[in-house]
């Protein structure tokens, strides 16, 4: 995430300084974290929370019967955005992922209407242009059901950040039955529940990416889908390829990846990865606070 910063990046910028949120960074103490707090403070982005809880205090019940240390600084920042003292919380830059999906599992929950916790990328290309990838670091071999929730939170992620309509291209190695398999029924199954469940969502599969993205090509393969040839939020089937996927786009493409942003908590938690800069701790911050206010409505 070197270099210029691009243009729907320093909106987000714009619009945290409005009305700046209350984030929780877990990771203060470590060197990125205090740079990006002293950033984030001098610049007006966030209101920085510090990730401590009084052990006596009731807030720590749901961290204390599910097992946890609540003077764990990961643990601390769920209770701070559970009990309502944080809008949302930044995690991971020196903890492994494992850790901050545990906290927020046993602290934040599953949100309501939600049946699984997943992730995606917002990925920003050279020209500027905004997709978001599903589910890249979460939810291994998703099935159905779990593949209909992880399009339904990644649209919402995608149309909360970006201002977009989202159209759902959920990808298979097939486009509209070129190929049989059970891998490609699931990807059906999964669109069909999304029509049902979310009629308002513009969304069709299963499609080959190159059918999805490229307009001349989905042409050919899809010529009646309303996504194909101008999706902006591309759904995987597993967690290996869209692990994949998005690091070829931001290592060979040129992308920028912004996340893994957690969805479907009840409650903002969002991971960073080990190897992150302060300036990447910045902006999942920002992210951060624009999701919480999306949320409050």
């Amino acid at each position: 995430m070197s270099g210029s910063r691009p243009a729907l990046v320093a909106g987000w910028h714009e619009r945290a300084c409005v009305d700046p949120a209350r984030v929780v960074l877990a990771d203060l103490g470590d060197p990125r974290a205090d740079e990006a707090a002293t950033r984030l403070r001098d610049d007006g982005l966030a209101v920085i929370v510090e990730p401590v809880v009084d052990p006596g205090d009731e807030a720590c019940g749901p961290a204390i019967a599910a097992g946890l240390d609540p003077a764990d600084p990961v643990v601390a920042a769920t209770l701070l955005v559970r009990s309502g003292r944080a809008d949302a919380a930044v995690a991971g830059a020196t903890r492994p992922s494992a850790d901050v999906l545990r906290a927020g599992l046993k602290v934040l929950g599953v949100a309501p209407g939600v049946s699984v916790v997943s992730s995606c990328f917002l990925m920003v290309l050279p020209d500027g242009r905004p997709i978001t990838f599903g589910d890249c670091g979460v939810v291994p071999d998703p099935d159905a059901e779990q593949l209909t929730a992880i399009a339904a939170s990644s649209a919402q992620t995608h149309a909360a950040l970006t201002g977009e309509e989202p159209r759902v291209a959920m990808l298979s190695f097939s486009t509209k039955g070129s190929a049989q398999h059970p891998r490609i029924d699931k990807v059906k199954e999964a669109t069909r529940r999304l029509g049902e469940s979310a009629p308002d969502l513009v969304v069709d599969g299963e499609l080959q990416f190159d059918a999805a993205w490229v307009p001349e090509v989905a042409a050919l393969k899809a010529p009646d889908s309303p996504v194909a040839g101008r999706a902006n939020v591309f759904i995987f089937p597993d967690l290996d390829s869209g692990n994949i996927a998005y690091k070829i786009a931001e290592r060979l493409g040129g992308a920028r990846a912004y996340g893994p942003l957690l969805q479907g908590l009840d409650g903002v938690l969002h991971d960073l990865s080990r190897g992150c800069s302060s300036s990447d701790i910045v902006d999942v911050v920002v992210i951060a606070g624009l999701l919480a206010h999306a949320r409050r409505g």
